[in-house]
C-alpha cells in the first residue's frame, strides 16, 4: 500500500513537471495572431502605395514599396510558421482597411506605421515571447522589427526627397533577403544577410526602369 502511494505520488510529481514544461505561451500565440495580421495587412498596403506611386511618376519610390511590400509577407510567414510550430491553426490572413492618398502622404502613413511597430509593438512583443520562452515567436518578432527600423530609414529619406525635388537621387534597385525579409538598397549590399546570414544570391531583387536619353 506504502508503495502504492509513493508510485501515485511520483506520478502527480512528474506531471506536474511535463505541464510546466509544455504550458503553451498564451500571450504569444495572440501577439503572433495580430502581427501575422498586421504585416499581411501592410504588405497589401505598401502593393497599393507602389501603384500609386507609379501613377504619380515616382518610379523610384513605387519599387522601394514593391520591396518593402514583399519583406512584409515574409514577415507575415515566419509569424505563420512560429505558430504552426507552436501547434496553432492558420488559416488565411485578415487583410485589414487601409486608405491610399497621395505618395507623399502614403509615405508619411508608412512612417507612422513603422514608429509605432519599433517603439511600442515589437518590443513589447519580444519580451512577452522571452517570458514564455517562446524561442521561435521571439526570433520572427526581432528579425521583423530590425527590418522595421531600415523600413523606417527609407521613408523618411523618400519623404524628404519629395519635398526636395530630388527624387531622382534615390535608389533604383532594392534587394530583400528571402528568409528574414531584411531590405536592402541593392548597391549596398553584403555577402550575406546581417540578419539571418542568408547568402545575397538568394536575395529577391527589384529594379526601376531607367529613362532613356533620346
Amino acid at each position: 500500500m506504502k508503495k502504492f502511494s509513493y508510485l501515485i505520488l511520483l506520478i502527480s510529481v512528474i506531471s506536474f513537471l511535463t505541464g510546466c514544461g509544455t504550458k503553451k505561451p498564451v500571450k504569444s500565440i495572440e501577439a503572433l495572431k495580430e502581427v501575422y495580421n498586421g504585416e499581411s495587412t501592410a504588405s497589401a498596403k505598401y502593393a497599393k502605395f507602389a501603384e500609386k506611386a507609379r501613377e504619380e511618376g515616382f518610379d523610384t519610390l513605387s519599387v522601394m514599396f514593391e520591396a518593402t511590400s514583399k519583406a512584409e509577407a515574409i514577415h507575415a510567414e515566419n509569424h505563420k510558421k512560429a505558430l504552426l510550430k507552436l501547434g496553432d491553426s492558420v488559416g488565411a490572413p485578415v487583410i485589414g482597411e487601409f486608405i491610399v492618398l497621395s505618395t507623399a502622404e502614403n509615405l508619411a502613413d508608412a512612417i507612422k506605421g513603422e514608429t509605432y511597430e519599433i517603439n511600442s509593438m515589437y518590443p513589447g512583443f519580444i519580451v512577452t515571447a522571452e517570458a514564455e520562452q517562446a524561442v521561435d515567436a521571439k526570433k520572427s518578432f526581432t528579425w521583423a522589427l530590425d527590418t522595421e527600423k531600415k523600413h523606417l530609414q527609407f521613408y523618411q529619406k523618400a519623404l524628404d526627397a519629395i519635398n526636395t525635388g530630388s527624387e531622382k537621387t534615390l535608389s533604383i534597385a532594392w534587394s530583400v533577403c528571402p528568409v528574414c525579409g531584411n531590405t536592402y538598397e541593392s548597391a549596398t549590399l553584403p555577402e550575406a544577410c546581417d540578419f539571418c546570414m542568408t547568402p545575397k544570391d538568394k536575395f529577391i531583387s527589384f529594379q526601376a526602369q531607367e529613362e532613356i536619353a533620346i
